[in-house]
């Protein structure tokens, strides 16, 4: 009888593992930093090439920096809706890691976004 419950318990974790873990893998990255910045007016396409980047160059705790940092600075701001390239660059620069920033310019520059810094991706 105690095999039975323990073998239950058991179960019952690896069931909730899997699950947070199916779940956990369903969130993609790239697609949030892409839909984010599309929120903020950048284009499709380069939103998506620079999530890609970024995915692929940060770490998720890189990324959650970065995230933070963004929302704090947009915190009373008077537009709210409009985040130009210099504003996605120096909010990268405020987050402690040094490659955040490094990674955020390389990106904006692969992805052809630094043509005209005050507008809108």
């Amino acid at each position: 009888m105690v095999q039975h419950r323990s073998f239950v318990r058991l179960a019952s974790v690896l069931v909730v593992g899997i699950g947070a873990l199916s779940v956990s893998a369903c969130v993609n990255p790239s697609a949030k930093i892409a839909t984010s910045l599309e929120g903020y007016g950048f284009q499709p396409a380069q939103s998506q090439c620079v999530g890609d980047r970024l995915e692929a160059n940060l770490s998720l705790g890189q990324l959650q920096q970065l995230g933070r940092a963004a929302k704090a600075s947009r915190e009373g701001d008077t537009t709210p809706g409009r985040l130009t390239v210099g504003d996605f660059i120096r909010v990268s620069g405020q987050v402690k890691d040094p490659k955040v920033p490094l990674e955020v310019g390389k990106a904006a520059a692969a992805c052809g976004i630094l043509a005209d810094p005050a507008s809108p991706l």
